[in-house]
């Protein structure tokens, strides 16, 4: 009878998820996920097989992470609210492991490989701007926002706004806090 695994997966899965949105996909060796996860090889292929099925739980956490967080802002402050606080809430999060966003990282990193992860951080972005679309409908419905706006387009722009100010965060000479807030900014002006 197998014995009974002596780690919790989930708090594995979220501890591997830090360490690729810091390093990203090439940056971290199956050496280092050992290390940092305290797993012997045999121990790390029991849990997950492979470097790459680890990267894609560890892509799905932070993509379910992503959309809940701005399901629970969203019941706070309501939808338009939201939109207004996330750009705030990336620069002030002191607790991330990096600003950039992992799955525009791992978009960029890997698209031009042809590496499935790519895809899936596709997929993943994908249903992030879906949830932006609904926050901007709802938003609308509220009558918060002016009903001429396509919501979809909306949130292309919203998450492209976001995706650039992630990465402005992490640069030394851009004040991003200023940029938050030019975000927040023009949402009310919709």
């Amino acid at each position: 009878m197998p014995r009974k695994p002596s780690y919790d997966r989930d708090a594995l899965i979220a501890q591997a998820r830090d360490i690729f949105w810091r390093h990203g996909w090439a940056g971290t060796s199956l050496k280092d996920l050992e290390r940092e996860l305290k797993l012997k090889p045999g121990s790390f292929y029991a849990a997950f097989g492979s470097k790459d099925t680890l990267y894609a739980l560890a892509l799905e956490r932070y993509a379910q992470d992503g959309v809940a967080s701005m399901g629970t802002l969203a019941e706070e402050l309501g939808p338009l609210g939201a939109l207004k606080a996330q750009p705030r809430r990336v620069i002030e999060a002191s607790e991330l492991p990096t600003k950039a966003c992992m799955l525009a990282k791992t978009f960029a990193e890997l698209q031009a490989k042809d590496h499935d992860l790519a895809a899936q951080a596709r997929s993943h972005m994908v249903s992030m701007k879906t949830c932006f679309a609904d926050l901007f409908r709802r938003a609308q419905d509220a009558g918060e926002i002016a009903p001429d706006h396509d919501p979809d387009r909306l949130a292309s722009r919203y998450q492209s706004d976001l995706l650039g100010l992630r990465l402005s965060a992490e640069r030394d000479d851009v004040n991003a806090t200023e940029i938050a807030e030019d975000i927040a900014a023009d949402l009310d002006r919709l």
